[in-house]
């Protein structure tokens, strides 16, 4: 038996792995699904959703778990699970990047985003005046998120994702990642073919920045959790 740690990426919640979750557990595997601040199932203070509070918040969850954990991240979570994988390497079976974000040191999520020449969703999120959190339309989450996701499971994730203001810190933050720890940490990569907020090229420059043992590709917008959930538990089992 497995434990597995799942982390969502920004705007979302652990309700985003709540087709992927089961699946696991029905495989015989303990599942924490963790819920980040500033989530619907963790409310906070728009100044208490910083990367660091992220990193601490999956430091916290696998400190609870007895033996090694694999820890999955989603989008904006590889960031975060990278900086934890440097915190408590030896907790860590083996890291898993979900069409995420794998940064070299000093990197940050919004620099990769900015030269990403194929990414479609930065242009199109609406800043507050202070820069402080950014939302995006349900048009946008539509055309540029859950473009090969049901319709039905369209409106459920719309209603929890639109207009939810979204801290920007955690994009801004510089990421800090060793070759001696993270870099020894076990690692495997799923490509989304289809995405369209962190592009395919984009995915192939990260997944150059460190030895990752396993690729595997699905033929997915950003999020199989929702398009192709049992194919994506098929690479984490």
């Amino acid at each position: 038996m497995t434990h597995y740690i799942l982390v969502h990426g920004a705007w979302e919640g652990a309700w985003s792995w709540n087709e992927t979750r089961p699946m696991l557990e029905s495989a015989g595997h303990e599942v924490t699904a963790v819920a980040l601040p500033g989530s619907p199932e963790n409310e906070q203070d728009l100044s208490q959703v910083t990367m660091q509070n992220y990193v601490q918040t999956v430091v916290d969850a696998i400190n609870q778990v007895e033996g090694k954990v694999k820890l999955i991240g989603h989008s904006l979570a590889g960031a975060i699970i990278s900086q934890v994988a440097e915190h408590l390497p030896e907790k860590i079976e083996k890291l898993y990047y979900v069409a995420a974000f794998l940064l070299k040191n000093g990197d940050s999520i919004i620099e990769a985003m900015q030269r990403d020449p194929d990414g479609e969703f930065l242009p199109e999120l609406s800043f507050s005046e202070d820069q402080s959190y950014a939302t995006a339309s349900a048009a946008t989450w539509r055309d540029k998120a859950f473009h090969d996701v049901s319709d039905q499971d369209i409106q459920i994730a719309l209603n929890m994702v639109q207009d939810l203001p979204q801290a920007t810190e955690p994009f801004m933050a510089k990421i800090a990642v060793s070759d001696e720890i993270f870099g020894r940490v076990p690692k495997v990569y799923i490509r989304t073919s289809l995405d369209r907020m962190v592009s395919p090229k984009l995915q192939q420059e990260m997944l150059e920045n460190w030895k990752v043992e396993q690729i595997h590709t699905l033929s997915a917008g950003h999020f199989p959790t929702l398009s192709l959930p049992a194919q994506l538990v098929e690479h984490l089992l």
